[in-house]
């Protein structure tokens, strides 16, 4: 497969504003595509996007972003910018995992887990960590196995699991990684009473090559979970994925056809490669 994985934020109309916030709040970051609908971002040569959606979904931390920072003054500077009309979850301080390590939610309600440590040490600067609690607690673990199981090449770097000393329940999942092709995502489970749930505030994108790649992860990842439109399903554990086919950023960014590419695709629940060349 030469899908590839970035995750993508719904705004209620105001993510151009969010996608310069976070462009002008990290180093290396550029805004990659710009259109009324969606903003592209790269930071340290990863891909973010920005969804105007409108008002249905807010975030939560279900899903938050593990944040290597790799100078103090870094990771000073991030947690400086991210408070600013945010709000801290953990303050930033020392923890046994971490020197400087702090947990926030910036001013749009998106969260961040900034760590000081080596980017080498996870693969990559920014890793989507889900937290799975409520119905969903103690589910983490086979929710890695499943993204294990779909993606090519993948396999599950590493489970640590609750003892009998920690404040979770034995055996669940504190802290998992699995590796999906060149992206890596976390996962933990948590039995504190919050009860978040995922949503589609926060969901990944799966970057197809062709019709094949785009019936194959849309099969995979819908079994025991939930068709929705334009592209989107949820997986059985209820995270949120688009499966979308990766000329349709081309197809968008024409004048003379996006209109109708767009009207093609708000019709369909998976994409249909030939019916968007078509329109």
């Amino acid at each position: 497969m030469t899908s590839s994985l970035y995750p993508c934020f719904w705004f209620n109309m105001n993510a151009s504003e969010a996608a310069h916030f976070y462009c002008n709040t990290f180093n290396d970051a550029e805004i990659t595509d710009e259109n009324p609908a969606v903003v592209r971002f790269k930071v340290a040569g990863q891909s973010f996007m920005c969804l105007n959606g409108g008002p249905m979904f807010q975030p939560n931390p279900s899903i938050s972003f593990y944040t290597v920072c790799e100078t103090e003054e870094e990771i000073n500077a991030l947690w400086t910018r991210f408070s600013e009309g945010g709000m801290v979850m953990m303050p930033l301080n020392k923890y046994p995992w971490s020197e400087r390590y702090g947990w926030v939610q910036d001013k749009f309600g998106f969260s961040w887990q900034l760590t000081l440590g080596k980017i080498e040490e996870v693969g990559q600067k920014f890793t989507p960590l889900l937290m799975f609690s409520g119905p969903m607690a103690g589910r983490s673990s086979d929710a890695l196995d499943l993204y294990a199981s779909v993606f090519n090449p993948a396999h599950v770097i590493i489970k640590v699991p609750y003892t009998e000393d920690d404040e979770g329940i034995t055996g669940t999942l504190k802290h998992g990684r699995v590796k999906l092709g060149n992206s890596i995502l976390m996962a933990m489970d948590s039995h504190a009473p919050h009860n978040l749930s995922f949503n589609e505030a926060i969901s990944l994108v799966v970057e197809c090559e062709d019709q094949a790649e785009i019936d194959y992860y849309w099969s995979k990842l819908t079994e025991g979970g939930q068709e929705s439109m334009c592209g989107w399903l949820k997986d059985p554990f209820g995270v949120s994925w688009q499966i979308v086919p990766r000329i349709l950023g081309q197809l968008m960014s024409d004048p003379s056809r996006s209109k109708r590419v767009a009207e093609a695709f708000m019709k369909m629940k998976k994409f249909e490669i030939d019916k968007l060349m078509m329109a």
